[in-house]
């Protein structure tokens, strides 16, 4: 049986560079082919290839045989800034769309596809996500492209802050620290902001460093972060929520990024710096942990709706972006005037090393030689026999006496 050869494809980022080209965004590519965006997102990425009809029909897609009309109904909007080019932010996602038989299911909807690592799972349906959804004033419009970095950076922090607190607000179960982290990842992307303008993900970027943040073990010896806040009203909330709490970090981190944010697993696994593998057998025994102490939530489906109810029952606001900006450049200034009066302070004790130092070589003494003949002093004792009757032969002769030598005058 001979098998009929595959249409050639360009390469992901040659795709990418057609469907920018004809002004389209992968929205519109994932429903003119009637799949996911993260599926195009896959396919611009590298990590799969289309197969079957949806290869031929993306082929034709990319060089223009077969047109499609851009929808405005949800605009990507772009992020551009003054010195360091256009920026995407991450869009809503679009409605998810079942899948012809051929093509393999991505893992981004509400309810992920089978895995063969992981098993069947329900099919897809249109929930809310973890993610912009439960902040509509994190909606975001459509930005002109010459807006400046200030402009871009503040579009960014509208887009992605209210809902990033919301997630790490379930990986700590501090409200406080989930701000903390949210406004430090911010300040940080300020600082680097042309790294991150370029990136290709800025909200990811972004998500990856808040996440970092909430999750290092260094906060458990700050005294305000030992005591605990008080947890949700509703005991339903409360339970998932410590139990997610008991789950290692890393579990939890990927539980909710694959199940609550809805991304793929090789995306989750980029994300938590490990192998897809690795990824898949933490999120099976997130899911086990899960379902052992709240059956209803076997479900992925079901465990989705609920992360999204329990971040968005919580009244989390984030900080003003001004107020964000602000608070980076006062750390960079704080950081840089301390290197400052360090350098200071090291030049100067240099110096005084250099003043006080001597100037000229100055030899070091010889070690002393044993001088040997040198009788042993002697100490003080008792007096022999022949020294007691001299001393008393002295002493009992008189000193005019025949003994003595008397010098006659002449």
């Amino acid at each position: 049986m001979t098998r009929t050869p595959e249409t050639p494809l360009p390469s992901p980022k040659e795709c990418r560079r057609l469907r920018e080209a004809q002004s389209l965004s992968q929205a519109d590519v994932a429903a003119a082919l009637g799949v996911t965006r993260a599926t195009v997102r896959s396919w611009e990425n590298g990590r799969t290839t289309p197969r079957g009809t949806n290869r031929d029909a993306y082929v034709r897609l990319l060089t223009g045989a077969q047109k499609v009309t851009p929808h405005q109904e949800h605009p990507a909007p772009a992020l551009v800034g003054a010195a360091t080019g256009p920026v995407q932010a991450s869009p809503d996602r679009a409605e998810p769309a079942p899948e012809p038989p051929s093509e393999t299911p991505p893992v981004s909807e509400l309810a992920p596809e089978p895995d063969p690592e992981l098993g069947p799972d329900p099919a897809p349906g249109p929930e809310p996500e973890l993610g912009s959804e439960l902040s509509p004033e994190a909606e975001p419009e459509p930005l002109s492209p010459s807006l400046t970095p200030d402009q871009a950076f503040d579009a960014l922090y509208a887009f992605c802050a209210p809902a990033l607190v919301r997630q790490t607000y379930l990986l700590t179960g501090r409200r406080e620290l989930a701000r903390e982290s949210v406004e430090c990842a911010f300040q940080l992307a300020w600082y680097r902001w042309p790294e991150v303008a370029m990136d290709r993900d800025p909200a990811g970027w972004v998500r990856a460093t808040a996440h970092e943040f909430a999750l290092s073990p260094w906060h458990r010896l700050r005294p305000r972060h030992r005591n605990p806040e008080p947890p949700p009203a509703a005991p339903a909330d409360r339970a998932l929520l410590d139990v997610l709490l008991q789950l290692p970090p890393v579990y939890r981190r990927t539980l909710l990024l694959y199940d609550g944010v809805g991304l793929d697993l090789p995306e989750t696994a980029a994300e938590t710096e490990a192998s897809t593998p690795a990824a898949a057998n933490r999120l099976l025994h997130a899911r086990e942990a899960v379902a052992t102490r709240l059956p209803e939530l076997a479900e992925p489906k079901e465990l989705h709706r609920r992360l999204a109810e329990v971040a968005s029952a919580e009244r989390l606001h984030a900080a003003k972006p001004t107020t964000v900006r602000w608070g980076g450049e006062q750390r960079a200034r704080h950081w840089t005037r301390a290197a400052i009066a360090f350098t200071v302070v090291l030049i100067g004790a240099t110096t005084l090393t250099l003043r006080t130092a001597p100037d000229h070589y100055e030899p070091p003494l010889a070690p002393g030689a044993t001088v040997h003949g040198v009788p042993p002093r002697v100490a003080p004792g008792p007096l022999s026999a022949e020294q007691l009757a001299l001393r008393a032969k002295l002493k009992g002769e008189t000193v005019s006496g025949p003994e003595r030598l008397v010098p006659e005058a002449g």
